[in-house]
């Protein structure tokens, strides 16, 4: 547990300790505006930045001075604005002070100490942004990948926000940054492609960046301006400064900047499913202000770009999971044509290598080993079944570089350097294995991720950010290509179909010989999904111990039509299973489950005859699928069309002014890209993740939303300003 004395305060941290540097906590802001914190009711000034009176036209300090006290119409318009809810991020006022000739925006928003921060900057001329916002909104829900994504967006900020490189900035599983997409001026030094050591943004930056979405620096060369009194008088502590838009940012920070040539810069956060999926960072060669309207379409642009990204994510996974389950109904027709699963699942390697991208496949069950591609030899596949036995019990199993998770396979580097594999029943020793060569391949860094840090000047113990930015290549050797959370998915949904085909065909077994395979029965009876087996009479055989649990009272049972008991809708269970011992005819149905806990439980059944010839039936098989995730994923579902697509939709509101048409089309196209994200995550087979995945696009389109109308609310009183001229 590290104490306070261990946490180093805003400014003190050096390169051994800046993960924990207190960087909200700066106490100071750039010298391009005025940070003041007031109570509220009465708008009474607390505390200032050192320069406020200067910059206000006032000699004396303004503590305990109150907004009304400054003259113009600041107080009036603060009053007006904080009478509504204040969100997440700080809303606007355009304003006046009665002592200068300045117009100002006034950014409000309450910290969690206590008390209202008004911070003022100077404002420019009212800007129509209407038109590039509805084109970029276009572009982005148009685009049919993630490279198009990214590239677009490049282009759109370069357009609206003017700086000289914009780049879309993607973190991997490791917290290292790639430049995926760049939009900058001729002169300048390509970055496309080149990626960033994690250690480049600590985490404790990394976490601000999901709460506080966009942060501009004007000015690298700026002096820091303290706050009076130094800590809240509210708390007696040091100010929360994380929703500042003036708050100082971290002297090392500063210096990576300047290392790196760049005198200012604007970077928004990209959350993708509540997780920061990456940064686009503008930069500039010289000093740049962006104006209040500018910044905000940037950040409402942002939420729609990560709106796009869950799509096209959750648009993968759905096309992935298309081409599995095409993949189980050939090995079901296999099992039916010849007894044969596995001929189905290898006698097209490339539809069970390509979906992973995998050099080989490996198949270990029932104590056979079933091959395809280039793998090791069979001893070599023996040493990995048993390393597998004692890695962690997990959906799957993956390494990028075996040689050094697992030594003593080393020599199998050439051809397994990575493995993906899926376990295939409870007990051990079967698996489903997919293995990458080892790539040598040349990562370019910016700069050499193993020097983090420089001496500066001629003192040896003054360290500095790296200096150096200049292409990095490393030659990476023992390694294969990493495995993506796609890759992870495919792997798992492929695992999951297998699995239920052993099921089904050990069922099958143990109907033609169930006196003579009581291995096969036992493996029935420890598989994790509830199966069920009854002869041509329609008597129980066989249950296995998922569906005793699920049994009241834990009495299994002696025929199909003893099982009506459990289902919700007897009657309609009744038809089914008539039709099924009588036509022959399988069922696939939802279903619900009386549980042993007498509770409700929604399974996914799949029924199906077991023949010996076209009309002379062995028996019959039930398996059962909890589809409680799936339920959960469509009930998020419906919450996310009713609690925003709802509450958005604007077809039958009337039309009072041109402000109303325009909003009504801007929302459009953030509701509509939000509509195409669900439809493609909900589709995705990652159920798990979906409520998670919904909540954070409802998140964004609320987010959005609030932020198209603050700068509607925003334009429209300053040209009204404007055109009054004071």
């Amino acid at each position: 547990m590290l104490t306070s004395a261990q946490v180093p305060g805003f400014g003190q941290a050096d390169l051994s300790n800046c993960e924990l540097e207190q960087i909200h906590l700066a106490g100071s802001i750039r010298p391009c505006g005025v940070f003041l914190l007031v109570r509220e009711p009465d708008l009474t000034i607390l505390q200032q930045s050192a320069d406020a009176g200067r910059l206000l036209g006032r000699a004396d300090p303004l503590l305990g001075e109150t907004l009304g006290g400054l003259g113009g119409n600041l107080a009036e318009r603060v009053r007006t604005r904080t009478m509504e809810q204040l969100t997440e991020f700080p809303a606007a006022v355009r304003c006046r002070i009665a002592a200068t000739e300045t117009d100002f925006d006034g950014l409000l928003h309450r910290p969690p100490g206590g008390g209202l921060i008004v911070e003022l900057i100077p404002a420019g001329p009212a800007l129509d942004l209407t038109p590039l916002v509805r084109d970029a909104l276009r572009r982005v829900s148009a685009a049919a990948s993630l490279q198009v994504l990214s590239d677009e967006t490049a282009r759109i900020f370069k357009a609206l926000a003017g700086y000289d490189r914009v780049m879309v900035y993607r973190f991997d599983e490791r917290g290292h940054g790639e430049v995926f997409a760049e939009a900058r001026e001729s002169g300048l030094e390509p970055f496309l492609g080149n990626r960033y050591p994690a250690t480049d943004i600590p985490q404790i930056a990394r976490r601000l960046y999901m709460r506080n979405r966009i942060r501009i620096l004007e000015d690298v060369a700026y002096c820091p301006v303290p706050l009076i009194p130094e800590h809240s008088p509210l708390t007696g502590e040091p100010l929360d400064m994380s929703l500042c838009y003036l708050r100082s940012l971290s002297p090392i920070h500063i210096q990576y900047l300047k290392n790196m040539g760049v005198a200012a810069t604007l970077v928004t956060s990209l959350m993708v499913g509540g997780r920061l999926w990456g940064l686009i960072s503008c930069h500039h060669q010289a000093p740049r202000a962006i104006q209040y309207q500018t910044r905000i379409a940037c950040e409402l642009l942002a939420e729609a770009v990560a709106t796009r990204i869950a799509a096209l994510q959750g648009f993968t996974q759905a096309q992935t999971e298309h081409a599995v389950r095409r993949l189980e109904q050939r090995m079901i027709e296999a099992i039916t044509r010849r007894g044969d699963w596995e001929h189905a699942l290898f006698d097209n390697p490339q539809s069970l290598l390509q979906p992973l991208a995998a050099g080989g496949a490996v198949l270990l069950c029932d104590g056979k080993v079933v091959t395809t591609g280039t793998v090791p030899g069979t001893q070599q596949i023996g040493k990995l079944r048993t390393w597998l036995d004692t890695q962690p019990r997990a959906p799957v199993i993956t390494t990028a570089s075996l040689g050094s998770d697992a030594p003593g396979l080393a020599d199998l580097i050439p051809v397994a350097s990575g493995l993906l594999a899926v376990p295939l029943s409870r007990g051990g020793g079967e698996y489903l294995v997919w293995l990458r060569p080892e790539r040598l391949h040349t990562v370019t860094w910016g700069g050499n991720p193993y020097q983090s840090a420089e001496h500066a000047g001629d003192d040896p113990g003054q360290l500095s950010p790296r200096r150096s930015f200049a292409r990095w290549q490393q030659v990476v050797e023992g390694t294969s290509d990493p495995w993506t959370p796609d890759d992870l998915t495919t792997a798992r949904l492929i695992g999951e179909s297998v699995a239920d085909v052993i099921q089904q065909f050990r069922s099958l077994r143990v109907l033609i010989a169930r006196d003579q395979l009581e291995d096969i029965s036992r493996k029935v009876r420890h598989s994790e999904q509830p199966v069920v087996i009854a002869d041509a009479r329609g008597l129980i055989v066989l249950t296995n111990g998922a569906f005793d649990r699920l049994v009241p009272g834990g009495t299994r049972p002696d025929s199909l039509g003893e099982l009506l008991a459990l289902f919700g809708d007897p009657a309609a269970v009744n038809q089914r299973i008539l039709d099924l011992l009588e036509r022959h005819q399988p069922w696939r149905a939802e279903v619900e489950l009386t549980t042993s806990e007498g509770e409700r439980q929604p399974f996914m059944v799949r029924a199906d005859p077991v023949l010996s010839a076209p009309e002379q039936v062995l028996g019959f098989v039930f398996l059962f699928t909890d589809i409680s995730e799936r339920k959960t994923a469509e009930e998020a579902r419906r919450r996310f069309q009713t609690g925003v697509v709802e509450r958005h939709r604007l077809a039958s509101k009337p039309l009072e002014s041109e402000t109303d048409l325009v909003r009504r089309e801007l929302l459009a196209g953030i509701v509509g890209n939000a509509q195409l994200a669900a439809l493609e995550i909900t589709d995705g087979p990652d159920l798990t993740r979906v409520p998670d995945l919904l909540e954070g696009i409802q998140s964004s389109v609320t987010r959005t939303t609030d932020l198209l109308e603050h700068l509607l609310w925003y334009s429209d009183r300053a040209a009204g300003d404007g055109d009054r001229g004071h």
